[in-house]
């Protein structure tokens, strides 16, 4: 584990949806991809994959929503930032709880990041606690590339999706009335999201639902505190349980999420030329 992550090559900027602020965080150019935070907020590891995102030709956004910004999580700290959040009106950590909130102010996060960007349409890439957040944000018709990563909520339901009943049939006719795909991974032992999880998002969403599985053996061995202790299960794919070695299998899932975009927000783009 390195420094925390001062993050001073993205602007701060406080955006407004509806009267609600949030600071987000900018970097970048081309069309815009939101990129959320995993539990227990905005940490270096996150803010590597937002980086990876930008030099892949897009601009960034991404949202504080819990946590301290920029820190590697202690086990106590990331443990009072779950317990804040599962409390929380803006989020629906447990089963029956529906659609959380928060993913309006995400849509509309999207709907100006979209205007100020241009371009097809956005990106969203979830993690863990927000990972399901990304399909949620496909309500909004600017968001045409979900990333699912790992999807940790209902926390009580191994099977939940963490949609109301017509948030879900809305998704599915969209995804399907506009052709999209939901790009998802987990590790095939993570005890947060299941294979459970994945079978009732095939089952809701039938092939619009590319879910992607690694094996155990491919995480991290050696996390950050919080994800060592209080996760305990190989979990997070492209951020915390990544190796960071040409080849590795969490990279390579990595670049299949970069393609993901690049497909969906630069359709134009030649592959042959250096970088793209």
């Amino acid at each position: 584990m390195s420094d925390d992550d001062p993050i001073t090559d993205f602007t701060r900027r406080s955006v407004a949806v509806e009267g609600v602020e949030k600071t987000v965080y900018v970097a970048g150019a081309g069309p815009a991809v939101v990129v959320l935070p995993e539990m227990p907020g905005i940490s270096p590891d996150v803010l590597r994959l937002a980086r990876w995102v930008r030099d892949a030709g897009f601009t960034v956004h991404v949202p504080s929503l819990f946590g301290t910004d920029g820190v590697f999580p202690t086990v106590a700290g990331g443990r009072e930032v779950v317990r804040r959040a599962c409390v929380s009106a803006e989020f629906r950590a447990f089963a029956g709880g529906g659609t959380s909130p928060v993913t309006a102010w995400l849509r509309g996060l999207a709907r100006q990041a979209h205007t100020a960007c241009g371009g097809p349409g956005v990106g969203a890439i979830g993690l863990c606690f927000t990972g399901n957040f990304a399909l949620a944000m496909a309500l909004e018709p600017a968001v045409i590339a979900p990333v699912v990563n790992h999807p940790s909520l209902p926390l009580d339901d191994p099977g939940g999706l963490e949609l109301d009943a017509a948030d879900a049939r809305a998704v599915r006719e969209r995804l399907h009335g506009d052709g999209l795909t939901v790009l998802a991974y987990r590790f095939e032992g993570d005890r947060w999201c299941t294979g459970q999880r994945f079978a009732a998002y095939r089952a809701l969403l039938g092939d619009a639902f590319d879910g992607r599985v690694l094996p155990d053996s491919a995480a991290n061995p050696a996390p950050p505190p919080f994800f060592a202790e209080l996760v305990g299960t190989p979990h997070s794919v492209v951020t915390a349980h990544l190796v960071d070695e040409a080849g590795h299998p969490t990279v390579r899932a990595r670049d299949e999420i970069l393609a993901f975009l690049t497909d969906r927000l630069h359709p134009q783009r030649d592959r042959s030329l250096p970088g793209t």
